[in-house]
């Protein structure tokens, strides 16, 4: 354990990124790189840190903000429910902790949308408490030290892989414990093409000695994927028609053009029988096609125009010029960006 905790804090002082939520033990600064860095690779996420940090300073900044304006700083990155459950958690420190962001380890984890690896990264490298982090880096990196093979999402996988960590963890330097063994999941014990020649750790690896790196850590279950089916409809006037997502599905409180949804891909005459019952107008042409992949769910979605406004009284209909104040899905922002001429000067 002891060669262990050694040989990576060496190897991370001399290795590691230099990344502005390294050099603080602001825990809000740092809860904000966490909850950002999920499902986020670094190079995407440390843009949108710097936009947050400079929006909002401080926990009181962004718990007094709108969620609107929340939604549409975080848009791109996905994954929306972390940006409410941010701002929702923001709220609470401001309400039940008195705008002082907690420093015990179950308070943090009082806070919505933080969970055990969250709360644990706040707990060590804010406040230097022997709290041992378990994510994907992690969890890849002891799979391949220790050469086991036990399902990562399984309940035993989980507790397993949980003592492991605990038992190798600094008791005396536990943030940089935390952060060198993410960092070298990160950039040497990679999924695909691991640098095993260059891991500090190599020698004792007993998946490098005796089995496979490539194949582990392992999975019980794979991810099903559901196949979905949208059509937009932009009106041919001046102006844009936006439409609220309500529910607690996808992009929820995002903005998007009117949708009509079906279950398997349909012809051009069945869409058009719909709009016209549900919307009342009639399709004039198709504009485009795209593919929208996200981690459950593939999206087919098809822009089609349509002859006149939709009258709804959850549409809203502004100019163009505004839409840059509504939070959109990245499929509508990239839509926007590469159809131009849907919309009229």
């Amino acid at each position: 354990m002891q060669h262990f905790n050694l040989s990576i804090q060496v190897w991370y002082r001399q290795n590691y990124r230099n990344l502005p939520w390294r050099n603080t033990k602001n825990p809000y600064k740092i809860w904000l790189s966490e909850v950002i860095l999920q499902q986020t690779r670094v190079e995407q996420g440390l843009k949108y840190y710097n936009r947050f940090i400079s929006t909002y300073p401080t926990v009181k900044d962004l718990a007094a903000a709108d969620e609107q304006q929340v939604l549409r700083l975080w848009q791109g990155l996905g994954y929306y429910s972390r940006a409410r459950n941010l701002h929702t958690a923001a709220k609470q420190v401001m309400e039940e902790y008195n705008g002082v962001f907690p420093n015990k380890y179950k308070e943090i984890k009082s806070l919505k949308g933080v969970g055990d690896y969250t709360a644990a990264a706040i707990a060590s490298f804010a406040f230097d408490l022997p709290y041992a982090v378990l994510d994907g880096n992690v969890f890849r990196v002891l799979s391949r030290f220790y050469n086991d093979d036990t399902p990562i999402d399984t309940p035993k996988g989980k507790k397993l892989f949980q003592r492991y960590v605990d038992d190798l963890l600094s008791r005396e330097n536990p943030a940089e414990f935390n952060q060198a063994i993410m960092e070298l999941g990160a950039l040497v014990c990679k999924p695909k093409n691991p640098a095993c020649d260059r891991c500090p750790i190599q020698d004792s690896c007993l998946a490098v000695r005796e089995g496979d790196p490539l194949g582990l850590p392992v999975k019980s279950k794979k991810t099903k994927v559901t196949r979905r089916y949208f059509h937009y409809f932009i009106a041919d006037i001046k102006d844009v028609q936006l439409v609220q997502r309500k529910g607690q599905g996808i992009w929820k409180h995002l903005y998007q053009f009117p949708l009509l949804e079906t279950e398997k891909k349909v012809t051009k005459k069945a869409i058009q029988e719909r709009v016209e019952m549900e919307y009342g107008v009639h399709l004039k042409g198709k504009i485009d096609q795209q593919k929208h992949i996200l981690s459950h769910q593939h999206i087919d979605a098809t822009f089609w125009v349509v002859n006149k406004a939709i009258e709804s009284t959850d549409i809203e209909t502004i100019p163009i010029s505004t839409i840059d104040h509504y939070p959109l899905p990245r499929l509508i922002e990239r839509f926007i960006e590469e159809n131009e001429t849907p919309f009229h000067d």
